[in-house]
């Protein structure tokens, strides 16, 4: 058994959400938490959400996380130059 405290407004709200249901507070308690689970289960991380596409679009370039100063350099360089 568990006891949860809870606002009087809150409380209030189960009350009357129980009485119109026709259920008990720990009918409805109960079914609230699985929706709850069920929502987290479902929650995917960034990571995960993402992963499918990791390593698909490459440019073919392997050194682009040591050379990025120069390439912005040249960029840059590039830019000032046709002005």
């Amino acid at each position: 058994m568990t006891t949860a405290r809870l606002p009087s407004e809150t409380r209030n709200k189960l009350l009357v959400l129980a009485k119109v249901k026709g259920k008990t507070k720990s009918d409805i308690i109960k079914e609230s938490l699985d929706i709850y689970y069920e929502l987290e289960e479902k929650e995917i991380d960034s990571f995960t959400l993402g992963e499918p596409f990791f390593g698909n679009y490459s440019s073919g370039e392997t050194d682009l996380s040591t050379s990025y100063k120069e390439r912005i350099k040249g960029k840059l360089r590039a830019k000032l130059d046709s002005h």
